[in-house]
């Protein structure tokens, strides 16, 4: 249905799907529309439910939408995909395969990284006497929720789960087809920003006890961004797998510690802008992708080959 002379378009109905340039992935057409229509919608949706009904998030009815709410990017991944399928569509030439072999370790070593910006930095607030390190309230959580696994559990699936595989998996290889990593990074996390701004009016979340209007709250939303920059890099390194781990580290890592000093968030923040400058002034940035395949049409084709066949003339 789709044709274009160069040949690196979207192929006719029938034709596999194929890694394609840049150009071809950043316009309109790259489904970016689509991602955050779905998954703005649908999380928003879920959440001002949760509003609506009250109560905390661990507790019925509210823990229903509350938790669906968060697969809001998972819901934009699958509406992206089921679309590029029908369509025959193109694979953004910046996606990551799942299946990254030996590149999985990085996985492990990003994730260590991304905790140790959170322990750095309420260290520094520690020490210079603004916020007391205590991981006292963390075990008190830990007990709550059952014990160590069931909060590695939970950690894991509400947020680096539910997420990843939407605003790294799926959004940050379509801005990257006409961004540099820090434009990709900066936009989606002020994107990612935005998207949790219902939290604050849900009773029983971090963020509802930060309070919009506040330092700590001011300070979470400008932490999104450095974050947004970590896993971009761990999603460019190793996948999903990545970025999951990293945004896992993160997660963890402030709930065990049980970050609610302003002061320690302005320390945490620091040291994870440092670490993304870091990395993405020490990787390279490669701004041209591959050169794409030509795609041939069927008729294109079968001229082709009658022309090989055929005795050439003098």
């Amino acid at each position: 249905m789709f044709q274009r002379k160069s040949g690196t378009g979207p192929t006719e109905s029938g034709g596999a799907p194929r890694r394609v340039g840049a150009g071809d992935t950043g316009g309109r057409d790259s489904g970016l529309a689509l991602f955050f229509a779905v998954t703005f919608t649908t999380t928003w949706a879920f959440w001002l439910t949760a509003i609506a009904l009250g109560g905390s998030p661990t507790s019925s009815p509210t823990a229903v939408p509350y938790l669906l709410g968060g697969f809001g990017p998972v819901f934009g991944a699958i509406a992206v995909r089921v679309r590029r399928t029908r369509r025959r569509g193109p694979v953004p030439a910046r996606t990551v395969k799942v299946r990254q072999g030996i590149r999985l370790f990085w996985a492990l070593p990003l994730l260590v990284a991304a905790s140790a910006t959170v322990v750095a930095g309420a260290l520094l607030a520690d020490f210079v006497g603004s916020a007391e390190v205590s991981p006292t309230e963390g075990r008190e959580l830990i007990s709550t929720v059952g014990g160590v696994v069931p909060f590695f559990v939970s950690m894991l699936i509400a947020g680096p789960l539910s997420e990843e595989p939407g605003w790294r998996g799926t959004a940050y290889p379509r801005l990257r087809a006409s961004m540099s990593r820090l434009q990709a990074g900066l936009l989606l996390g002020a994107v990612w920003a935005v998207w949790h701004l219902p939290l604050f009016f849900i009773d029983g979340t971090v963020q509802a006890e930060f309070g919009l209007i506040s330092w700590s709250g001011l300070m979470f939303s400008l932490s999104v961004v450095p974050v947004a920059l970590l896993t971009g890099y761990a999603y460019e390194r190793a996948g999903v797998v990545a970025s999951i781990a990293v945004h896992f580290g993160f997660n963890a890592t402030m709930a065990v510690l049980t970050v609610d000093s302003p002061v320690t968030q302005a320390f945490i923040l620091a040291v994870q802008v440092v670490l993304a400058v870091a990395l993405l002034a020490t990787g390279r940035d490669r701004r041209t992708d591959p050169p794409a395949q030509a795609v041939l049409l069927p008729q294109q084709f079968v001229t082709d080959a009658a022309r090989q066949v055929s005795p050439a003339r003098g």
